[in-house]
């Protein structure tokens, strides 16, 4: 071996001959790559090319530039440039080409917030959950249940209808504990638990959630009207964020952005409730606190003092839990001072343009055996009455009449406001997507109407719990008079009847009204509002169990 401490001398690579000491050792790496090294065998200098800078040249080359926006939760949806190379993201940056929102408004550049900037790196984080997990103990129990009854959904019902199993997995909550599965053993798992709950409790009992029901048709369809077709009760998608227990955002505030970023700064009065912009609406926060420039005046709805509560003029602190409450209490106020102590045109006006509240609502029978404890004759209010079961000629337009709603004038005239889902689907809507009114003028009540009666309906109530051996929730029912008129006739077919002209039926008894069924060809006959086939008239026509049709649509 050779004693680096000793007389032994090194030349380097400049020529100069130097002791063999221990920094010799650096200087003998000088003659095992190319430049030029330093006395002190600490600095290599490299001469011609560009070599030394070629990393970086190639940290920012790129094949293509992608468009695109962070994750499916982000409603923001800030668009951002991604540089990809080899199949891999390189590099982001903010798009910047948004359209100009003119002199007398803020621009939306520039867009993008610390999470989207954040999120660039968790797209390969070995951290990124890509595989369902469950918790282990549930794991373990199901398989075994399934191993033993064969049935995926009686080993779910074995596990949770099993005090203790069911207590000792909901133990572990919390606590970590999960495991890998494949996509089809929880896909399994999960529908056991979906059709098991129907069975013994009831659709009424389930409650879900999706991602962004607007996102896509699959997240749509996914969850939103997966739960609608089943029955079952559809919480917000907004208790999912940032993957917060369903109490945070009701509390707290979570990103909540119905309304149009930019009309925050056209607004003058803005309450924020349920929302924290500035933390939840980073890229848009901007708007809200640069209105009061403007003279906006800004009221917050917060259990706490967060980031948005110091941009408030008025702080109205609720205790946590209570906001369904104070909601309601400001509804009812709104109600009853402008809608039943005064008619205050403004907000009469608001509900004709922009509610549903000028649609007329069918009311019939609720029928036999649909809900336990009351009778089949029991009035109960319907779906929105729409130009389908109305007699041809009611609307202008007739495409799509099933999704045509209906309002009413003061002469009792049933009219199409225009502007309602029938036409946003075909070549007659093309123009009138928008609810003008144009030439119409609704009633928000029949009672405003020349002609009406007062009927009582059933409401099903949830403020008491459910009677021993109902499946349905709610603990029976509350009964209210509302004003009805009757606009037509549905036959057994389930199409409207159409009015028999009176020459055509000379002997028609006088004070009855003849109509056919133009699906059948079935005639009825009216008779102090109740309406009966003919056929059934000479036999009995005052017999109770003769009475077919009754009243089918009325608000």
């Amino acid at each position: 071996m050779t004693n680096l401490d000793s007389d032994m001398t090194f030349p380097t690579y400049g020529g100069e001959v130097k002791p063999a000491t221990g920094a010799t050792l650096f200087a003998l790496g000088s003659w095992l790559r190319r430049g030029k090294a330093s006395a002190d065998a600490r600095q290599l200098f490299l001469e011609g090319g560009r070599e030394g800078d070629s990393f970086y040249r190639d940290r920012w080359s790129y094949d293509k530039i992608v468009r695109s926006t962070h994750g499916v939760n982000c409603t923001g949806s800030c668009s951002w440039k991604i540089y990809v190379k080899d199949g891999v993201i390189t590099w982001e940056t903010q798009q910047t080409d948004y359209p100009s929102t003119g002199a007398d408004m803020p621009e939306y550049e520039p867009r993008g917030c610390p999470r989207g900037a954040a999120f660039s790196w968790y797209e390969y984080s070995p951290t990124r959950i890509k595989y369902p997990y469950v918790r282990g103990v549930l794991l373990d129990m199901f398989r075994e249940a399934k191993k033993r009854l064969g049935d995926p959904v009686d080993a779910w019902a074995a596990v949770v209808e099993d005090p203790e199993k069911a207590r000792a997995y909901k133990s572990q909550r919390g606590r970590g504990g999960m495991v890998r599965v494949s996509w089809e053993e929880a896909m399994e798992i999960v529908a056991a638990a979906y059709v098991h709950t129907i069975k013994q409790y009831g659709p009424d009992r389930i409650a879900g959630f999706s991602v962004i029901p607007a996102m896509s048709m699959i997240s749509y369809g996914a969850g939103a009207r997966f739960h609608e077709l089943i029955g079952a009760t559809m919480l917000s998608f907004y208790d999912w964020y940032a993957d917060l227990p369903p109490a945070s955002p009701q509390v707290f505030g979570d990103q909540t952005d119905v309304p149009e970023a930019g009309d925050w700064f056209n607004s003058q009065y803005l309450i924020m409730w349920g929302t924290n912009l500035p933390l939840t609406r980073t890229p848009d926060a901007h708007f809200m606190a640069e209105a009061r420039y403007h003279g906006q005046k800004v009221v917050v709805v917060s259990p706490d003092f967060a980031d948005n509560t110091k941009f408030a003029d008025d702080w109205l602190r609720v205790q946590p839990g209570t906001d369904g409450a104070l909601a309601q209490a400001m509804g009812h106020v709104i109600l009853k001072e402008f809608h039943v102590g005064k008619r205050e045109p403004m907000f009469l006006d608001y509900m004709k343009r922009y509610t549903d509240g000028p649609f007329l609502v069918e009311i019939g029978e609720v029928g036999e055996g649909a809900h336990e404890g009351i009778a089949p004759t029991t009035l109960v209010p319907g779906k929105f009455l729409t130009a389908a079961k109305m007699p041809a000629g009611t609307t202008e337009r007739t495409e799509n009449n099933e999704f045509r709603p209906l309002v009413i004038e003061a002469d009792g005239t049933v009219k199409d406001p225009g502007g309602t889902l029938a036409d946003r689907f075909g070549e007659e809507g093309a123009g009138h997507w928008n609810l003008n009114l144009d030439g119409v003028e609704p009633v928000l009540s029949i009672m405003d109407t020349n002609e009406w009666e007062p009927v009582e309906i059933a409401l099903p109530r949830f403020d008491l719990p459910a009677a021993d051996g109902q499946a349905s929730v709610g603990g029976g029912y509350v009964k209210r008079g509302v004003p009805a008129r009757r606009v037509g006739w549905v036959g057994e077919a389930g199409v409207p009847l159409v009015a028999v002209d009176s020459d055509a039926a000379p002997d028609r008894e006088a004070g009855a009204a003849a109509w056919v069924c133009p699906a059948s060809g079935r005639r009825y006959i009216e008779r102090n509002g109740t309406l009966t086939p003919e056929e059934t008239q000479a036999s009995s026509p005052n017999t109770a169990d003769t009475q077919a049709q009754t009243r089918e649509d009325h608000q």
